[in-house]
């Protein structure tokens, strides 16, 4: 299916590993030009390098996103470099699980406050795009109590609220907002790869939670993500897309 973005822009927080890394090659292979960030310099210099032979352009950036500044800095640019952009993807967190003072500040302001940020940036942007598009990635856990509510699970929630609030707002304008909340998401090196190895009775219980057998993976997400985004999607607004095979149980009404 073609999704009609190639020679699109699309920005993505968090792009060089996991969920993130996948929804940049996504958007990569349907032919959109990228720009991504993340903290660590040799991680953003690594993923560029993939990309460097590719027909779209993918530059990458060092940027946390807790700097509203830098942030809005990095958009601005990213707008200059690509002539302008289409569509954002708010996929940082700070996974910051355990219930602790710090915790919460770290998950409302990376998390929260991080897409609130993009968002507030990018907007200027999106309001001359004819395909404009807003998703941010929230959580099963924001959808239910679980094993991570608290911080993580509480922000993820105030993620769907926000973005639900968005596409209200903004229906009339043509930008569309939806959250995608993963479920269980398996990669190589991995949150439930080290959970795996250090805590395997937590793995095995959340493995056996899923009636698909199997936990995702990234480009599980990063397909529905990019699809959402997509023109093709062009109905979609406000939703909270789950890809979590069945994990959870709630109807959305």
């Amino acid at each position: 299916m073609d999704l009609n973005i190639a020679g699109k822009t699309a920005l993505v927080t968090g792009g060089t590993k996991g969920i993130g890394r996948a929804i940049v090659e996504t958007f990569v292979a349907e032919g959109a030009n990228v720009a991504f960030c993340a903290r660590s310099p040799e991680e953003v210099s690594a993923c560029e390098a993939v990309f460097a032979d590719s027909p779209s352009t993918v530059r990458g950036s060092v940027l946390n996103v807790r700097d509203a500044g830098a942030l809005t800095a990095w958009v601005d640019e990213s707008a200059k470099t690509f002539g302008g952009v289409d569509m954002i993807v708010a996929n940082v967190s700070a996974l910051a699980i355990p219930d602790t003072p710090e915790n919460w500040v770290e998950s409302f302001d990376v998390d929260l406050m991080g897409t609130v940020n993009f968002v507030k940036a990018a907007m200027p942007y999106l309001e001359r795009s004819d395909a404009a598009s807003i998703v941010a990635i929230s959580s099963v856990s924001g959808r239910e109590a679980d094993f991570a509510s608290g911080p993580y699970g509480t922000i993820k929630t105030a993620i769907i609220g926000y973005i639900a609030g968005l596409a209200f707002q903004l229906a009339k304008t043509g930008i569309r907002a939806n959250t995608v909340s993963p479920g269980n998401t398996y990669e190589p090196g991995g949150v439930w790869a080290g959970i795996e190895t250090g805590n395997p009775e937590l793995y095995s219980f959340a493995l056996g939670l899923n009636p698909t057998g199997r936990m995702g993976t990234p480009q599980d997400i990063a397909s529905g993500v990019v699809f959402l985004s997509s023109p093709v999607s062009s109905r979609t607004t406000g939703t909270n897309l789950l890809i979590d095979g069945a994990l959870t149980r709630g109807i959305q009404f």
